[in-house]
């Protein structure tokens, strides 16, 4: 009886030897050589394999990965890349490992942000394009302890927050989906058969964002000073973040913080007569600069605790011995 193929159904990425947590989908990866074809007498072209390629991983990942995975993502956005070994793990339903693709020397060439939309219920997820300089399947095995039990953080794409300096934010229905991407160029001289990759620069797109009518008078003005007028120097561009909430809308799940924003078109959306709905703008903003963070893991409370009485008892210390100094 033919042995019976085994699907996985999750997929641990790890980094450096550290697990990360687990993807919502993974593809790409793969090794490919080119063909190469000489022209010759014969009337059919000699061919052979040239040089090999390896594709980047498309790795779809939530807000519960591991800190060591935003470090990387933000480092790339800094400037500041990070090669990293690494590898996805395929499991079965069981948490088992059934195979594993390791990569080597990967660098991030791209992070984008889903669509943020105010009416969406549909969980969202980060996509990271990650470029090896080479690649290997190999084999797997073990069972990951405890983690089908580990709670996993949702974040929905109506959980979010826009702040811009000086205007009025409150009724922003939505934010296209963008991408940063990294340049990165191949060092193909010489005749190694893996070559390496080097980063290049680091391209912010514009903001593309939607919100209420009513409240897009102080962006109607700003457009006004900012375009028309032509007040666009430096000292007229603006800061702000985008913050992705959890399911609370209190605590922030992963912030992207925004440098240096000019709008440079607004506008009333399409509407139609007698439609239910509210009047909508859309408003297109530059970005020179971003920068990601993941929220810190709040403390257990108990260590809280432990820390505030500790604090309490090294000032009332102090506080007595400058009593006792006093006397």
């Amino acid at each position: 009886m033919p042995a019976r193929s085994v699907t996985p159904g999750n997929f641990q990425l790890m980094l450096d030897g550290i697990t990360c947590g687990f993807l919502k989908s993974v593809d790409g990866g793969a090794a490919v050589a080119q063909v190469l074809s000489e022209p010759g007498p014969a009337y059919f072209a000699k061919k052979h394999l040239g040089p090999i390629s390896y594709g980047p991983f498309a790795l779809q990942a939530g807000p519960a990965m591991s800190k060591d995975l935003y470090d990387w993502i933000s480092a790339s956005w800094n400037g500041k890349y990070v090669r990293k070994n690494g590898s996805v793990v395929a499991m079965d339903q069981k948490f088992v490992a059934v195979s594993q693709r390791e990569f080597f020397n990967a660098l991030i060439t791209e992070t984008t942000i889903p669509a943020l939309d105010g009416s969406s219920k549909d969980p969202a997820y980060l996509t990271l394009k990650v470029a090896p300089e080479y690649t290997r399947s190999t084999k797997a095995s073990g069972k990951a302890a405890g983690i089908a039990k580990t709670a996993q953080k949702v974040w929905l794409p109506s959980n979010f927050r826009v702040t811009i300096d000086g205007l009025d934010c409150t009724k922003v229905r939505a934010v296209d989906s963008f991408s940063v991407t990294q340049k990165v160029a191949t060092d193909d001289i010489g005749d190694a058969r893996d070559y390496l990759r080097e980063p290049g620069k680091v391209e912010f797109p514009n903001l593309t964002i939607s919100l209420a009518e009513v409240s897009a008078q102080s962006w109607f003005d700003w457009f006004e000073d900012f375009v028309i007028k032509g007040n666009s120097d430096e000292s007229k561009e603006k800061q702000g973040s985008i913050a992705f909430l959890s399911p609370n809308r209190q605590d922030e799940l992963l912030r992207i913080d925004l440098f240096n924003l000019g709008i440079f078109s607004i506008g009333s959306d399409k509407v139609e007569a007698n439609a239910d709905r509210v009047a909508t703008v859309t408003a297109h903003l530059y970005c020179e600069r971003m920068e990601f963070h993941a929220a810190a893991a709040a403390a257990p409370k108990a260590a809280v605790v432990r820390r505030a009485a500790g604090a309490a008892k090294v000032a009332g210390a102090r506080k007595a011995a400058g009593r006792r100094r006093g006397r």
